[in-house]
């Protein structure tokens, strides 16, 4: 593919996105910026107001669709929903994920399972079956994960987390290297702690400030600051960019 230029206003007009997790948190702010810069948006959520979440955000261009990205045929059916609703899909963000914190002498079974099979599994397989479309498409497309600082460097009580998103590096980069003839890009973000509602209960307090101490930039991110990233990586600026992790931690992980 020719380099054609690209929009320096970062729009994305057009587009379909599927965004996982999107009806809160990091995944909501990115399918809010995305509705902005012109591109429809399908939200994929466990959650029951899944569809109400989206009407807040865009009546016209956001759509709520409930569904279980553990299991393959809700992911199907999703899809088949999107694409009904849209016509086609052009960029995917796996955003949805689970923090099942423990001490490694003491993490259960079912910690590690839903762990690996919710943050690594399920985002394999929703980039594997939009991979699929965008390949049918023939017009290639952006795929998104969604990984963490905690794939880089070691933190307390996060061994299931943590392994579940060095993965997500890790097939990041193959996906990006297998899909790269089809013009698919794929790549990760790696945030810090972000503050949605669950990152400022979770890092309140004493444990929070140890935290930000420890952070060259002295503060937390939040869900606006991931979705710029993602909003970049979903541009026509970045079709050069492919099996990348950019990492936004406030320097945490240089070090």
């Amino acid at each position: 593919m020719e380099f054609k230029g690209y929009d320096k206003n970062f729009n994305i007009d057009g587009a379909t996105a599927v965004i996982t997790g999107g009806a809160s948190g990091i995944g909501r702010a990115i399918a809010e910026l995305y509705v902005e810069k012109g591109s429809n948006v399908a939200i994929l959520d466990i959650n029951e107001n899944v569809t109400d979440e989206a009407k807040q955000i865009d009546s016209e261009h956001a759509l709520g669709i409930k569904c279980d990205i553990m299991n393959s045929a809700s992911i199907d059916k999703a899809i088949d929903q999107v694409r009904s609703h849209y016509g086609e899909i052009n960029i995917l963000v796996n955003s949805a994920g689970v923090a099942l914190l423990d001490k490694a002498e003491e993490l259960s079974e079912k910690y590690w399972d839903t762990t690996m099979d919710l943050n690594l599994t399920a985002s394999f397989k929703m980039s594997q079956k939009v991979a699929n479309v965008m390949i049918e498409q023939g017009k290639g497309g952006k795929i998104i994960n969604m990984a963490s600082q905690a794939a880089l460097i070691a933190l307390d009580n996060h061994v299931a987390y943590s392994a579940s998103k060095a993965g997500i590096i890790s097939i990041t980069k193959s996906l990006a290297y297998e899909w790269a003839k089809y013009n698919i890009n794929v790549n990760a973000i790696s945030p810090t702690v972000i503050l949605t509602e669950l990152g400022k209960k979770a890092w309140s307090g004493e444990k929070g400030e140890q935290a930000k101490r420890e952070i060259p930039l002295g503060r937390f991110g939040y869900p606006e600051e991931v979705a710029a990233i993602a909003l970049f990586l979903a541009s026509d600026a970045t079709n050069l960019i492919t099996g990348e992790n950019i990492v936004i931690d406030g320097g945490n992980t240089i070090k």
